[in-house]
């Protein structure tokens, strides 16, 4: 024989549950205690939020003391990046620079934030501490164009941030003393 279907037999409403007064009266209960609650809604953009120490931000290109480009085109943060975000066209360096120890600089230096995950492997990857992830959690823009950053939009973000190593100076000592000594 089928499966025969149980009724249910309901306890009646009381004449407070029909009128729907207890539940009226609990929600305002709710919404004055609220009222009468510290406000902890944050003005943002006028306040913003603490930011953890470990944060990992927006990346960009940084410039040595003296306002040199630390990157050197080795492309290794194109290479590293999971969503490939970043696109380097290396160049080379004109021969009468001062900075012709360094072998080459980039062309061009993209980074696309729509498909940057924020990982941070590009930063760590970098051998010449040139590519830094900043504490920018903000971006905006009014088209995707706009939110793929070029060269001077990463530097200009980036600024200056001095080296752990020196190593452009190191060198350019060494070549000076190398020629005075010949």
């Amino acid at each position: 024989m089928p499966g025969k279907s149980k009724v249910m037999e309901r306890k009646p409403l009381t004449w407070a549950e029909k009128t729907y007064l207890p539940q009226v009266i609990g929600g305002l209960g709710v919404t004055f205690k609220n009222l009468m609650r510290k406000k902890v809604t944050m003005e943002y953009p006028e306040v913003k939020p603490p930011i953890p120490d470990r944060y990992r931000g927006q990346p960009a290109l940084v410039k040595d003391p003296d306002g040199r480009e630390k990157c050197v085109s080795c492309q290794l943060c194109e290479f590293v990046c999971p969503p490939k975000a970043i696109t380097i066209q290396p160049g080379s360096i004109p021969d009468e620079s001062d900075d012709i120890h360094v072998e080459k600089a980039p062309e061009e230096f993209e980074i696309d934030m729509l498909r940057c995950i924020y990982c941070g492997l590009c930063e760590e990857v970098c051998p010449e501490e040139a590519i830094f992830l900043q504490d920018i959690y903000s971006l905006n823009g009014l088209s995707r164009e706009e939110l793929k950053f070029k060269k001077a939009k990463l530097y200009e973000v980036g600024g200056i941030r001095e080296d752990s190593h020196f190593k452009w100076k190191k060198k350019k000592e060494a070549e000076q003393k190398g020629n005075a000594a010949h």
